[in-house]
């Protein structure tokens, strides 16, 4: 009996040799505070950065379309005023009108936003749209629905042109529903008036929902009023729908902070980041909407500043900063207006994932279609043009893992803020 209840002397040497998943992760984590700078040191090379940003717009002659020796010709748009508009409007009507009354029917001639019309343009680093264009006949009847929802809109934006009132798209679809069908139809049609027309989508006064938001170093007026976006808690700003109604940035930052998702803006704003660095943070909330793309064109414009972006280490991610950078098809007819072709990627990439030790559990498997998009993307112009995109695709594609911004909370909640960032920006470690 005293053999069977005698134990046995626990093997210690097992708990010794191997530590709990995820703890080496966790030290290396702590250890790297230990390489952060003073924050004047990495304030001083932001102030470089943002020197030379400045003194390179200065200097920097704007390169349009009209200035390279395409072989191909492109529709551009502009902005216009409204009584420019509703005479354009008004002159398409006319020739409608006209068409009836010689008995011939009437169709519309509309730009074609298809891929297979769209280029892009490494001199200018963005998607241009050529000059293709396409009947769109009422007397046909596979394009009569199509015909029939383009004279709608025509009508509805000289109507709220007329009016000299903003509406958003989903006014717009709901003055017809029986017609439209679903918003994506108006939508659609509301991009190919803007296209027929000649003019920016906001020439038309038809804007979308309020969704991307500001907070930070920055000052500006709101149709009048005086914004303060240091004093708009973790919420932030709200970015106007209507740009034209924002006027006089003021800023002392040294860099604008363009984030994918709402969960890391709102550490960045709760933390007060841009105190500590000063900086002017934007999101769009996941994909980027017109009003947000446009303001941060204003602010790279208008400010000189570096703009450097905090996306998802997937392909989603970086099709959203291709957005603003380049351009999206679907737009590439204002993407003269639309784009910052020079946006920095600070992360996170597919690098740091290993770089920073996020361990394995925050690491997500990437699916077959998820594959698929990082290697669409490698096949993409503005992404071989650039060696550093390509690593990094190259690399997400072949470990076939993905990363969310979260996937930093591992090593706490404010890792983001007080590590991650601040050590990025003092190892100018950007694309």
């Amino acid at each position: 009996m005293s053999d069977q209840k005698r134990r046995r002397k626990p093997d210690t040497s097992a708990s010794t040799s191997k530590k709990p998943r995820g703890s080496s992760s966790l030290s290396y984590a702590q250890d790297l505070r230990k390489h952060l700078k003073p924050d004047a040191d990495i304030l001083s090379s932001l102030r470089q950065l943002s020197a030379s940003t400045s003194a390179a717009a200065s200097s920097k002659k704007p390169v349009s379309v009209s200035d390279l020796n395409l072989t191909s010709s492109c529709r551009e748009v502009t902005d216009l005023d409204s009584s420019s508009v509703l005479l354009s409007i008004e002159r398409q009507i006319l020739s409608v009108a006209r068409s009836i009354l010689s008995g011939q029917g009437f169709s519309f001639d509309v730009p074609s936003r298809a891929s297979s019309n769209q280029l892009y343009v490494p001199e200018l680093d963005r998607i241009v749209l050529l000059d293709k264009s396409s009947s769109r006949p009422f007397a046909n009847l596979s394009t009569v629905r199509k015909a029939t929802i383009t004279a709608r809109v025509l009508s509805l934006i000289h109507a709220v042109l007329l009016r000299q009132i903003h509406v958003t798209k989903r006014d717009l679809f709901y003055t017809d529903v029986k017609l439209f069908g679903d918003q994506n139809q108006s939508d659609t049609v509301l991009d190919d008036v803007s296209c027929m027309l000649g003019c920016t989508r906001s020439s038309l006064n038809v804007v979308a929902s309020e969704k991307g938001v500001v907070v930070g170093r920055l000052v500006f007026l709101d149709d009048g009023d005086r914004i303060d976006c240091t004093k708009m808690g973790i919420g932030g700003k709200a970015i106007p729908p209507n740009i034209d109604r924002v006027s006089g940035l003021e800023s002392d930052a040294l860099f604008v902070l363009l984030v994918e998702k709402d969960a890391a803006f709102m550490r960045l704003a709760e933390d007060r980041f841009y105190n500590r660095f000063p900086c002017i943070i934007v999101t769009a909330k996941g994909q980027p909407d017109v009003a947000t793309r446009l303001f941060l064109r204003r602010l790279k414009i208008e400010l000189k500043l570096p703009v450097l972006a905090l996306v998802d280490s997937d392909p989603y991610g970086l099709k959203i900063l291709s957005v603003y950078m380049c351009g999206s098809k679907n737009m590439s007819y204002d993407s003269a207006n639309l784009t910052c072709p020079d946006i920095k990627w600070l992360g996170v990439r597919p690098s740091d994932l290993d770089k920073y030790r996020v361990p394995e559990q925050c690491r997500l498997p990437m699916t077959e279609q998820d594959v698929k998009a990082g290697k669409d993307l490698l096949e993409e112009d503005f992404v071989k043009r650039n060696e550093g995109w390509v690593k990094e695709l190259e690399m997400m594609v072949k470990t076939r893992q993905k990363a969310e911004i979260q996937a930093l909370s591992s090593f706490g909640f404010q890792y983001l803020t007080e590590v991650y960032l601040p050590l990025k920006l003092q190892q100018r470690d950007w694309l």
